[in-house]
């Protein structure tokens, strides 16, 4: 009946529109379709999930698409053992019934932190990971958290002995032998408390290279298991792929407000500058004025994040890296001395965008509807200058964006759309 069904929709809405037309009724009036020009029907094609380009390989993890890893390190994203109060695991923050995140305005570990958690369904794309990029790769991201203060709080040669503990025979299956640790302290690290930093340092250095590639290895088998993750089709795209395929009786999918919502999207609300291609964000960071917590003390964004990337031990050109110099091109020729990085943060996906409130680097904004307000509005910046329009004149790049109420409204209700379900993929 399925087909048969479709061919009967179809032929009915075949003469209505026919009758329609002979008395002077407009298409979109009596079934909601959108007149879109070629153009406008070229970008709404171009933000279909299924055009989304397979997952990028990264080729300073070498182990990321076995199955075996991705097994380890879903185990390890859900142990709270890997914790300094034993209570915290990456799926804390990243919990997958939250959308892999929290639904908090700041992370909360051990301790309380100055960002929200964001998302992890398709990180795999990014070749930059965190609000400020100060990472670049998802294996060296994962490893972050791991030792921060205020998030899981521990040291990599406690996380040693826990996998030697727990996890012995999968990690040597797939990494090869632990090396002995009988002789290395249960706490100690290069970003621990005074008392892990005294025990790292009293370590001979091969033993601590030792230390530092078993943890690298956790951090990739946990990056196995992340690369699973991503989006399902939304009802934008099921309305997107039937504008392509001139599929009135699909089109029928988006309310009318939503419809008007998109519109808004790819054209007056500019929103489609930064929020491009299947994944709904350019991947690039920018300051848009976002208030910050505290204006006394401004966060820097990703002016403050390149010189941590460039000096991380475990970036792509590092010797835990599985990649040789030539195939680490983003992290050699990133922009360094650009202005405009100064307060900037990364371009978010909006897909599922309405299902994680709240909203922005800090949670600043509680509702779509704030947030699409404040890119009406386009206050000056605190910190560095913002690329949104500033007291009456546009940015050099995109023209004012000036919005009514109910655009904004309709706006934020077109958002809704942009939600699906979270797949898991085997790797």
């Amino acid at each position: 009946m399925g087909a048969v069904g479709s061919r009967l929709r179809q032929s009915l809405l075949a003469v209505v529109l026919t009758v329609a037309g002979g008395i002077g009724i407009a298409e979109g009036a009596i079934w909601g379709i959108e007149r879109w020009t070629a153009d406008e029907r070229e970008l709404i094609a171009s933000l279909r999930l299924n055009q989304l380009a397979p997952l990028p390989a990264d080729p300073s993890n070498r182990f990321e698409q076995l199955p075996a890893a991705a097994e380890l390190g879903k185990r390890l994203f859900n142990d709270v053992r890997f914790s300094r109060n034993q209570a915290v695991s990456c799926a804390s923050c990243h919990a997958p019934d939250k959308q892999f995140q929290d639904g908090r305005a700041l992370g909360k570990g051990v301790g309380t932190g100055t960002r929200r958690a964001m998302p992890l369904m398709g990180a795999a794309h990014s070749p930059w990971l965190f609000w400020d990029g100060r990472k670049d790769s998802l294996w060296s991201q994962a490893l972050g958290p791991l030792e921060d203060a205020v998030e899981h709080g521990g040291n990599r040669a406690r996380y040693a002995h826990l996998l030697q503990a727990h996890y012995r025979a999968e990690y040597e299956a797939l990494f090869g032998a632990l090396p002995d640790l009988a002789r290395v302290p249960q706490d100690a690290g290069p970003l621990g408390d005074a008392g892990e930093r005294a025990a790292w340092e009293a370590m001979p250095p091969a033993a601590r290279e030792q230390v530092s590639r078993v943890f690298a290895h956790m951090g990739k088998a946990i990056a196995a298991y992340e690369r699973t993750l991503g989006y399902g089709p939304s009802r934008f795209d099921r309305y997107a792929q039937a504008v392509v395929a001139n599929d009135a009786g699909g089109q029928q999918v988006l309310t009318s407000q939503e419809l008007k919502g998109l519109r808004l999207f790819i054209g007056k609300g500019q929103c489609i500058t930064c929020h491009s291609g299947p994944l709904l964000s350019d991947q690039h960071f920018h300051n848009t004025g976002v208030p910050p917590l505290d204006r006394s003390r401004p966060d820097a964004g990703r002016a403050a994040a390149i010189a941590k990337v460039q000096g991380d031990e475990f970036n792509c050109l590092g010797s835990f890296s599985d990649a040789g110099p030539q195939q680490c091109q983003e992290l050699r020729f990133m922009v360094t001395d650009d202005p405009k990085l100064e307060a900037a943060f990364k371009t978010p996906s909006l897909r599922n965008v309405a299902l994680r409130p709240p909203y922005m680097h800090a949670g600043q904004f509680a509702s779509l509807d704030e947030v699409v307000a404040h890119y009406a509005k386009s206050p000056p910046a605190v910190r560095g200058t913002s690329e949104l329009a500033s007291g009456g004149s546009a940015h050099a790049e995109r023209k004012p964006i000036r919005l009514s109420v109910q655009e904004i409204q309709d706006l934020a209700v077109f958002l809704g759309a942009l939600s699906g379900p979270v797949i898991e993929s085997k790797p």
